[in-house]
């Protein structure tokens, strides 16, 4: 082979390898994080009710001092996830793809095919209680990654037009899972001027 066919070999290797490393590293890493994901919720697969006590904190970035409640939460398979504070005077609740809030006594009701920002939330809560069984790959506004022991799974949802953009009440989710302990850590909800961010202790499986 000749000198010149050579560097043109060593000149394409160069080339080659960056762009299969950039093509290739990303998919890596999200079949590594999905794994981690299985891992982490497969303990959910035979576990019908889980309880918590959740702490909730809620930021308005006009105001000093934010608003800190406890009180409880459940998981009931297939799709039932409630966060209850305050007697019921405050509540989230997912019942497959009906979503129920409570603020101040006040009720408000929405579902995940009118309202898209709560599809994908119904999909990853559905595939935790699943065990996994569910999958959670066709997401495309899901993004998953490691913080030591945690999984962190954010939520941004797409709206599909600026009148969509407008109406949406939260700009995105962001999930903590402990994978040693398969616990939810976190959920944090994120709003135009702030956010409320809900923490969680003492699992019962």
């Amino acid at each position: 082979m000749k000198k010149t066919d050579n560097n043109k070999l060593t000149g394409w290797v160069k080339w080659i390898l960056p762009l299969c490393l950039f093509i290739f590293m990303p998919i890596s890493i999200l079949a590594q994080t999905t794994a981690d994901f299985q891992k982490a919720v497969a303990r959910y697969k035979n576990a019908k009710n889980v309880t918590a006590t959740v702490t909730k904190r809620a930021h308005k970035d006009a105001v000093a001092t934010d608003a800190v409640t406890k009180g409880t939460f459940q998981m009931k398979a297939p799709a039932v996830v409630t966060i209850t504070m305050e007697g019921g005077k405050d509540q989230l609740l997912m019942e497959g793809s009906q979503f129920t809030m409570v603020a101040n006594g006040k009720k408000h009701k929405t579902n995940s095919q009118k309202n898209i920002q709560f599809a994908s939330f119904q999909t990853v809560f559905e595939s935790i209680l699943s065990g996994g069984a569910k999958s959670i790959d066709h997401l495309t506004d899901l993004q998953l990654s490691k913080k030591g022991n945690l999984l962190v799974l954010t939520i941004t949802p797409k709206p599909d037009s600026k009148k969509a953009a407008r109406r949406m009440m939260f700009s995105s989710f962001v999930l903590t899972i402990d994978t040693k302990s398969s616990e939810l850590r976190s959920l944090r909800m994120n709003e135009r001027a702030g956010y409320t961010e809900y923490t969680f202790s003492n699992f019962k499986f």
